[in-house]
């Protein structure tokens, strides 16, 4: 059996390895359209930014691995259609044949609407190597730089472009940072963390468009302010890459729809990672993240060979923002009832999301203890009593009693 995986991320390096482990002797050719193999994105916007992680140690499997594992890998090659009649992918190095397909294409940075400036050079997004290659050298000491959107990628550039001596505007639409994706009481903790680094950060702040005749000069607000710009980064977040699944005519629904298999309305493609929904909980699910590129990667492996067995996200995220670690286990969404508690030091604590007394999610700020309870607890299926996590005189290991 002749197994493609399309997009070359942590997604498909997860399903490969985890095909060989599983016995499948058969073809495994994966195919990604940039030019190195396989390699991990969280430290792109953090430690290979900053220039404290080699491109060598960002690589998830080195070359010898796929070679070994006889895992035909073919970088540089883009995938344009999908013949799904006579399962082949056609790309920009001929038709590969298929049995069964494997989506892992990931998700697209975001762009400006035309007319706003978005083609101006200075303007950078974050997304894959190349496009923190482009935007290394203009982090300079003394240069100003203006983030545009407070979600979780700009939040990170602001903190690499402050620990580089630039200084740092940080505008956002919505009335506070982290609007789609944290409580007000981890915003708080965010916000106050850049603050005391020398972040300005503009909320309920929109953009009209970007000022410059060639380059980025500057940044024109709707209240009419025009903030000075050397550069500016666009982190108005994602969208699921779909363009080739719905091309070859398949469900899209907030991604490319999966069962909960993992297999897509045509059975002999599957889907995984950002690019890929799945029901869950009664509503349909996409998580970005590398737990949820990992886990449902193995597990859409393990079904390509007649594993049959249905996908249970266990969410857990990550932010690493100067010296502060955020920790993120579980989801949030409809919660009724929010508890913080305090954690050690000026920037440290956790928030408790509860919906009619069941724990959903937990967000620790330096606070490892109270993540790893919190994750514990969520995947067990166990909540503890809110006013004992409210109450900093009970330890926090003491919940899981």
């Amino acid at each position: 059996m002749q197994i493609v995986i399309l997009g070359a991320g942590q997604a498909a390096a997860s399903m490969a390895a985890k095909l060989r482990a599983l016995g499948h002797q058969g073809g495994i050719t994966v195919i990604g359209d940039e030019p190195i193999p396989p390699y991990q994105r969280p430290p792109l916007s953090k430690a290979y930014l900053l220039g404290k992680m080699p491109l060598a140690r960002l690589t998830l499997r080195g070359p010898e691995w796929w070679a070994e594992q006889d895992i035909r890998l073919l970088t540089d090659t883009t995938g344009f259609s999908i013949d799904r009649q006579a399962r082949q992918v056609q790309t920009s190095a001929g038709a590969v044949p298929y049995d069964q397909l494997a989506l892992t294409l990931g998700a697209r940075p975001r762009r400006l609407p035309p007319g706003m400036g978005g083609d101006l050079a200075g303007l950078h997004a974050i997304r894959n190597l190349a496009d923190i290659d482009r935007l290394r050298p203009e982090l300079q000491a003394g240069r100003d730089l203006v983030v545009i959107g407070g979600g979780y990628i700009g939040l990170e550039a602001a903190a690499v472009a402050r620990m580089l001596g630039l200084r740092v505007t940080l505008i956002e639409s919505a009335p506070r940072i982290l609007a789609r994706v944290a409580a007000p009481e981890t915003a708080a903790m965010i916000r106050k963390l850049h603050e005391s680094h020398g972040v300005t950060i503009c909320e309920s702040t929109a953009l009209t468009r970007i000022e410059g005749s060639q380059r980025v000069e500057g940044v024109r607000l709707a209240d009419g302010r025009l903030l000075a710009a050397d550069l500016a980064i666009l982190g108005i977040g994602v969208d699921p890459e779909t363009e080739v699944a719905a091309q070859a005519g398949l469900r899209i629904e907030n991604g490319i729809a999966c069962d909960s298999h993992g297999r897509t309305s045509d059975p002999a493609i599957w889907a995984a990672g950002d690019c890929a929904s799945f029901p869950w909980q009664g509503q349909r699910m996409r998580l970005e993240s590398v737990g949820n590129a990992i886990d449902m990667a193995e597990l859409v492996a393990e079904n390509m060979l007649g594993g049959g067995r249905d996908y249970q996200p266990k969410p857990w995220f990550w932010s690493d923002q100067y010296d502060a670690k955020l920790q993120i286990a579980g989801l949030g969404h409809g919660h009724d009832r929010i508890v913080t508690r305090p954690g050690d030091g000026a920037h440290g604590g956790s928030v408790w999301y509860f919906r009619e007394g069941q724990l959903l999610a937990v967000d620790a700020l330096n606070d490892a203890r109270a993540y790893m309870v919190g994750k514990r607890l969520i995947e067990a299926g166990r909540s503890p009593d809110a006013e004992r996590v409210a109450d900093a005189s009970v330890p926090v290991k003491d919940l899981l009693a």
